[in-house]
């Protein structure tokens, strides 16, 4: 698990990412559809609003001992950004979104240090927690990022730390056919991974080169565009040149990641 001071830099530039990103929308761009299909560049920053929120409170309910939000407390949140008109969204969403990041900051090494909280049934430090929020952050940058520059990656620091976190959304995400078998091999950075999937469940796991010599397929391709095929944002019109397929249809990886 990379540490805090790796995710906090990655996590601070994708932001500042996203903020540039509103800064340069035209008036009414707000309204415009975001890559995400049911939402409008609005509605992105909205969600990375409301979630910057709730990470404010979790990070500081734990901080001082007191309970963290509750269901109900998420539903308000949600309910009172929903309501927020689409400027108003673009707006508070990165001010929330850099309250955050200034939140943390304030932090004491002990506080950082000691940091713990059960997260979807696992315990996390504040590193993980804020991995996870990466992966969202990342990902729903650049449905807004692409909205306007077709040709848009996810940023690369944040790829060298998600590519190394990915067997979680495979395991819980992923409609792989039982029996499958596939070699994965990235550049940039260079990895191999062994996707594969039983009766019950996906999986995915870094592998020795060699070691995936019994695969019955095989898939070469960036680490950007397998991170993006993990959360469902690998359509042909983003898909980059030389991707490799032997074995398996790109087009059924596609289907088998539905993203989120």
């Amino acid at each position: 698990m990379p540490q805090i001071t790796q995710v906090l830099p990655a996590l601070t530039a994708s932001h500042q990412r996203l903020a540039a990103a509103v800064a340069g929308l035209a008036e009414g761009d707000g309204t415009r559809q975001s890559y995400a299909s049911e939402w409008t560049i609005a509605q992105v920053l909205s969600h990375i609003g409301s979630g910057a929120e709730i990470n404010t409170r979790v990070i500081q309910s734990v901080v001082s001992g007191d309970p963290t939000p509750s269901r109900d407390d998420l539903t308000e949140i949600w309910g009172r950004w929903d309501a927020k008109s689409p400027e108003a969204q673009l707006s508070d969403g990165v001010a929330s979104d850099a309250a955050l990041l200034d939140d943390i900051a304030s932090l004491s090494g002990e506080q950082v240090s000691g940091w713990r909280h059960t997260l979807h049934g696992e315990e996390v430090d504040l590193a993980g927690l804020l991995m996870q929020r990466l992966g969202e952050h990342a990902l729903h940058t650049w449905d807004v990022v692409v909205a306007v520059d077709p040709a848009a990656t996810v940023s690369a620091d944040a790829v060298a730390l998600l590519i190394d976190a990915l067997a979680m959304v495979v395991s819980k995400t992923a409609t792989l056919a039982p029996g499958s078998r596939i070699a994965v091999t990235t550049t940039e950075p260079a990895r191999t991974f062994l996707l594969e999937a039983d009766s019950e469940a996906a999986s995915l796991a870094v592998v020795d080169p060699n070691s995936s010599a019994d695969a019955t397929a095989s898939l070469h391709l960036p680490a950007e565009a397998f991170l993006r095929l993990t959360y469902g944002r690998l359509d042909p019109d983003h898909t980059p040149a030389g991707v490799e397929t032997d074995g398996v249809d790109l087009g059924t990886l596609r289907q088998a990641f539905p993203g989120f």
